[in-house]
């Protein structure tokens, strides 16, 4: 790693630090992170940690990737910013990369995952106007229970979590919420209003829920028989994160619509985009949607570096190979202090019995062996380490989280 950045306060006193000047809306576990490189982070002391989380997916390729850093830095000699008011000479070729590997024909770059499923929204909205022949104002959206795809006004009021939701209302209408993983239920919810079905491939908020076999193919013929998109939200799931570029693929199932973010600015910069087909992105014309910083010269030039790296299927190949290694390992676990997993690629949540401790105490008891995850609700932990990681370390991880719950 690079030399440590000198600093007068430690960890503790950072942290105190922090409490009466940035709003309190995470609860963070106790860890002041300095210098990074690869799965491994430093805090302000010198400790070292493996880092079993990577940003939720943000960091699939580590962090400081070379190959990442150096697109930066030459970027960052020549244009950073030009607005959309301009065209930049680095956007065409990250939208022709990008389409080509998703399978899709058009692309709108935006930055934060969010603001790609407020734009995923908007389209499918247009598109139920212009081209499905939806009343003005009448479109809807199906959408899955416990699901998380953001927490802007509109998308926590489609949410069923409440601690998104409480305190911020009034919500925005045109939303149907429907139990995950239910065909029959989905199919009962599609009218001649609904604009498009909007689900995750796999839920990971919720604690990496993995739907049934069949479940995608049913989403995909179900919403081509009754005239409606589909729209994928792949912000955690895609990206090379569960084995494939896209996890819909497992399925080999092609959506109308994609949302990506998090990995697609590897860690440097936010970069998000909706994909997908031309008769559906088509649909905006200029002035209905935007964004300042949505395609810039230097997230065009980090993601189309992203895209050079999963364009080799060395990090989707990685992720299939280490998943078995994960799953093996969580399975030798299970009736040792975990009660049940899910896994597919490098990516899993994992239910401990709860006599041993919330989520977060066992986060924080990892964090003090030196692991680094994240809870989630109740007892689960998720795992979602760099694509990067190696066996060995990844062995490690599962052997520490062994020794958490057995000590």
């Amino acid at each position: 790693m690079t030399a440590p950045a000198r600093t007068d306060r430690g960890s503790e006193e950072l942290i105190r630090a922090e409490e009466p000047v940035l709003a309190h809306n995470y609860h963070s576990l106790p860890v002041v992170v300095a210098r990074a490189e690869g799965a491994w982070v430093e805090d302000v002391e010198g400790r070292r940690y493996l880092d079993m989380l990577a940003g939720y997916s943000a960091l699939n390729f580590g962090h400081r990737h070379p190959a990442l850093i150096e697109a930066a830095h030459r970027q960052l000699d020549r244009l950073t910013l030009t607005s959309r008011a301009f065209h930049n000479d680095r956007l065409a070729g990250f939208a022709e990369r990008l389409a080509a590997l998703t399978g899709t024909d058009m692309v709108l770059p935006m930055n934060t995952g969010a603001e790609a499923v407020e734009s995923g929204i908007k389209v499918a909205r247009k598109w139920a106007y212009d081209v499905k022949g939806v009343p003005a104002d009448r479109a809807t959206i199906v959408v899955a229970a416990d699901n998380f795809h953001g927490r802007t006004t509109t998308i926590v009021s489609f949410s069923t979590d409440e601690t998104a939701r409480c305190g911020f209302g009034p919500f925005t209408p045109g939303f149907r919420i429907v139990p995950y993983n239910d065909l029959a239920a989905l199919e009962a919810a599609v009218d001649e209003t609904t604009a498009a079905v909007l689900i995750e491939p796999i839920q990971g908020e919720a604690g990496v829920l993995i739907p049934d076999d069949g479940y995608l193919a049913g989403v995909r013929e179900l919403t081509r028989r009754k005239g409606c998109l589909f729209v994928a939200d792949e912000i955690q799931s895609g990206l090379g994160r569960t084995g494939h570029t896209l996890a819909v693929e497992h399925e080999s199932v092609v959506p109308d619509v994609v949302l990506l973010g998090k990995a697609l600015g590897g860690g440097i910069v936010p970069v998000s985009a909706v994909v997908g087909k031309r008769e559906v992105l088509g649909v905006l014309h200029p002035g209905e949607h935007g964004s300042t910083f949505g395609g810039n010269p230097l997230a065009a030039a980090v993601g189309t570096a992203v895209v050079e790296l999963l364009e080799t299927g060395e990090f989707q190949r990685r992720a299939a190979e280490l998943g078995a290694v994960l799953r093996e390992g969580l399975a030798a676990l299970v009736g040792r202090g975990v009660v049940g997993f899910r896994a597919r690629g490098l990516w899993a949540g994992v239910d401990v019995d709860p006599a041993l401790g919330s989520g977060r105490e066992i986060s924080e008891r990892l964090m003090r062996e030196g692991i680094l995850v994240k809870d989630t609700h109740g007892s689960t932990i998720r795992l979602a380490p760099p694509l990067t990681v190696t066996a060995e370390e990844l062995t490690g991880a599962l052997g520490t989280l062994e020794k958490v719950l057995t000590s």
